[in-house]
């Protein structure tokens, strides 16, 4: 194995993926309960990118990204880091955590119909199936008996995290089109850091001057989504990639959904709504049909979340 890992060490690291990714949900929730969205994700890429410099810098993985590699750059920072992102963080301030992963975790559904469209990858008929599998847990979703649409608030919260989906989607289709020079790795850094300043620059005039009253706890939960669910994750992603087979990779990272509703329910006392469980198991179930029917569009690579 070129990364030095066994099996068991990729598979842990793995694991602590799924497990970051599932709780930064509800610790997103959390942290907007005290700090705007965009100020909220842009203290995020900010703490993200300090500790993935003297990280990369260890590695030898440091460097200045190629002209070749600059609009790989702007757009995950763009579509990924900050509309994603900063789309999440708003929708979360409107709708349970559980709900919103279950949304956000559409994006699969939206990248092979992106990537048929704009890169002629064939939808094979098990995609299809699985596209109508992931389409009908969206119906589950928005259907009136499970979503009060007189509620503005929850209407528009969930149609925010859809548009975060579609804006990962593009960058994953955008991703998978480009001709890489640098690791995904060696460029997160830069990404990081166009993200936080053109965040910051947003938030200034969308949010004015940040005022923040800083608490242990909300010390605690910017730290974490940080360091261990941006800078580490991403670090253990690179690792596991290079030691385990990508669709064994991509089936283990649907947990991640199911985490993440299990730890709002724990974290935030939400509800276990049985209709949530319904849309999870057909959306999830869907992506995994096209996964193991010979690649989904959604690379592990790709992820970062």
């Amino acid at each position: 194995m070129a990364s030095g890992l066994s099996t068991r060490s990729a598979a842990v690291l793995l694991a602590a993926v799924v497990l970051a990714w599932g709780t930064n949900w509800p610790v997103t929730k959390m942290i907007v309960q005290d700090v705007p969205p965009l100020w909220a994700t842009a203290l995020r890429c900010v703490i993200a990118a300090v500790v993935l410099a003297p990280m990369l810098w260890a590695q030898g993985q440091f460097i200045i990204p190629r002209r070749g590699d600059l609009p790989v750059v702007f757009c995950t920072s763009i579509l990924h880091l900050v509309a994603f992102s900063a789309l999440v963080a708003a929708g979360l301030q409107f709708v349970p955590a559980g709900r919103a992963i279950v949304l956000g975790y559409t994006t699969p559904l939206w990248v092979a119909i992106g990537a048929a469209m704009f890169l002629s990858e064939e939808i094979t008929r098990r995609r299809a199936i699985g596209i109508s599998f992931g389409l009908a847990g969206l119906a589950v979703i928005f259907n009136p008996q499970t979503l009060n649409w007189s509620d503005r608030q929850a209407l528009f919260g969930s149609g925010l995290i859809l548009i975060a989906a579609f804006c990962w989607a593009g960058n994953i289709v955008y991703v998978r089109a480009h001709r890489w020079i640098s690791t995904p790795f060696q460029l997160v850094f830069w990404q990081m850091l166009l993200a936080a300043a053109l965040l910051a620059i947003i938030a200034w005039f969308a949010e004015g001057p940040p005022h923040i009253a800083w608490t242990g706890r909300l010390s605690v939960l910017m730290l974490y989504s940080g360091i261990v669910c941006t800078a580490f994750a991403n670090w253990a992603m690179t690792m596991v990639n290079r030691s385990l087979p990508a669709v064994t990779t991509s089936l283990w990272l649907l947990a991640t959904p199911l985490l993440g509703i299990i730890s709002a329910t724990v974290m935030l006392n939400e509800p276990l709504e049985p209709s949530l469980f319904l849309a999870m198991t057909l959306i999830i179930g869907g992506i995994a049909l096209g996964t193991v029917a010979g690649g989904w569009p959604l690379r592990v690579a790709e992820a970062k979340r």
